[in-house]
């Protein structure tokens, strides 16, 4: 066995996290660049390969493949100078030549991005932050919205206000070479919206571009229902997301979002967009930008134009409104630029138990048991309306222990134990399609 795939399952036979830190630190401590490079490739969602079907290798050992050998056909996968049945052959190639152990516990694991050993980018972070910076792998992260409910005295001034959507935030990044990778907001790749990406790069490819020109469009997937898009964001088979657009709200140089900031205004950032989708709209029907005002909420005439805006988008079927500084800069990480206002509040929450109904729901799920922390608010609430008959017996024969739940409600109280609830919960959707999985 290799020694990556043996730390790999060093780790993957270790369930403690203290044991898989103190594994991180050993590897760290020995200096093995490869194990951590191959974690990188593996764990940085902005790596990303074009490829779909890794198969398992079953048939006998091969002499080995050289790590230089490997990471050097990756270049072609990352760069998609290599598709297709080329990139098929490619990996039938590899895998013929890795021993069976290398290939299933080390390079397989890298190609479909997924180490399998319980271990994420922020356990090896935390292990190598301080003397082996190097080996630090990036987190994705993207521009989030307080709730105005917990920053009141931020709704004042001048803002920009949008309609909140109801879709899947994307963040898509467009390269000079017309590539075009599109990722949810904690940077799971999404595949299923080709025909959007095609028509992004179509824009690169006709009009032309320089490396200056990589950027980042920020923007939420809509489509007729949400719980139909649900479904098909990370389908691999008979996917039908042809409906779906791309409503951006933002756009920023690719090197900035990589360092986690970008200094350029809000107000600038936003004509950006809208002038950039009028300017192609012929090549990119697929794609629109979400318009905006401009709001003193300092006056009563602008008081008076921010209630209206937000009682048209509810009565629009919109989640509410977003509030924007519109002299501030974007931030990878949820910042107090960004305000979003619903009649209502949502929160994520992970399913910790599976209650059985009474009456009627005999035999079925009742109520979900949720815990977990909103605005560093520790929460656990029943949650047992906005089901479906369909739902309640699905979620009852299959447990969904583990996954993440959105939850609406009106507001978060208190309870005398100084722990918190929330004032009628009611079912959303999941925030994924496995277990502890956000999108």
């Amino acid at each position: 066995m290799s020694v990556c795939a043996s730390h790999i399952w060093s780790l993957e036979s270790h369930p403690s996290r203290l044991n898989k830190e103190q594994i991180i630190l050993a590897i760290a401590e020995e200096g093995n660049s490869e194990f951590f490079h191959g974690c990188r490739l593996a764990l940085d969602p902005m790596i990303t390969f074009g490829l779909k079907q890794i198969p398992e290798k079953t048939d006998e050992d091969g002499p080995g493949l050289p790590w230089d050998s490997f990471t050097l056909a990756l270049t072609g996968f990352v760069t998609r100078n290599v598709t297709g049945n080329t990139a098929r052959d490619m990996i039938q190639t590899m895998m013929k030549s890795a021993t069976k152990a290398e290939w299933n516990g080390w390079y397989r694991r890298i190609l479909i991005k997924d180490l399998r050993c319980g271990v994420s980018e922020k356990t090896i972070n935390k292990v190598v932050e301080k003397k082996y910076a190097d080996y630090a792998i990036p987190v994705f992260g993207c521009q989030l919205a307080h709730d105005s409910a917990n920053h009141e005295s931020k709704v004042s001034g001048k803002k920009l206000i949008e309609v909140k959507l109801d879709g899947v935030r994307v963040i898509t990044i467009v390269r000079s070479d017309g590539r075009v990778d599109m990722f949810s907001r904690n940077g799971k790749e999404l595949a299923n919206f080709p025909h959007i990406a095609e028509q992004i790069s179509n824009v690169i490819k006709q009009k032309g571009s320089s490396k200056s020109m990589d950027v980042v469009l920020d923007g939420e997937i809509m489509s007729s229902s949400f719980q139909d898009l649900m479904k098909q964001v990370h389908r691999k088979d008979n996917v039908e997301a042809g409906d779906a657009i791309l409503n951006l709200f933002d756009v920023l140089p690719l090197a900035d979002f990589e360092k986690g900031v970008y200094d350029k205004d809000q107000t600038t950032r936003s004509s950006m967009v809208k002038f950039w989708v009028e300017q192609n709209q012929h090549l990119i029907p697929s794609v629109t930008y979400v318009a905006n005002e401009l709001v003193d909420l300092d006056t009563e005439e602008g008081q008076a134009r921010y209630k209206e805006i937000n009682a048209k988008a509810i009565a629009g079927g919109y989640e509410g409104i977003m509030l924007k500084d519109p002299n501030a800069g974007y931030e990878c990480k949820r910042s107090v630029a960004w305000l979003k206002l619903k009649p209502f509040i949502e929160v994520s929450l992970t399913v910790v138990a599976t209650e059985e109904g009474t009456g009627k729901n005999v035999g079925k799920m009742g109520a979900l048991v949720c815990e977990g922390v909103d605005d560093g608010k520790a929460i656990r609430v029943n949650v047992g309306s906005g089901f479906t008959d369909q739902q309640r017996d699905e979620f009852w024969s299959c447990k969904v222990d583990g996954h993440i739940v959105e939850v609406r409600a009106d507001a978060v109280t208190q309870n005398q134990d100084g722990t918190y609830s929330l004032r009628f919960p009611r079912f959303k959707s999941f925030r994924g399609f496995a277990t502890g999985e956000k999108i």
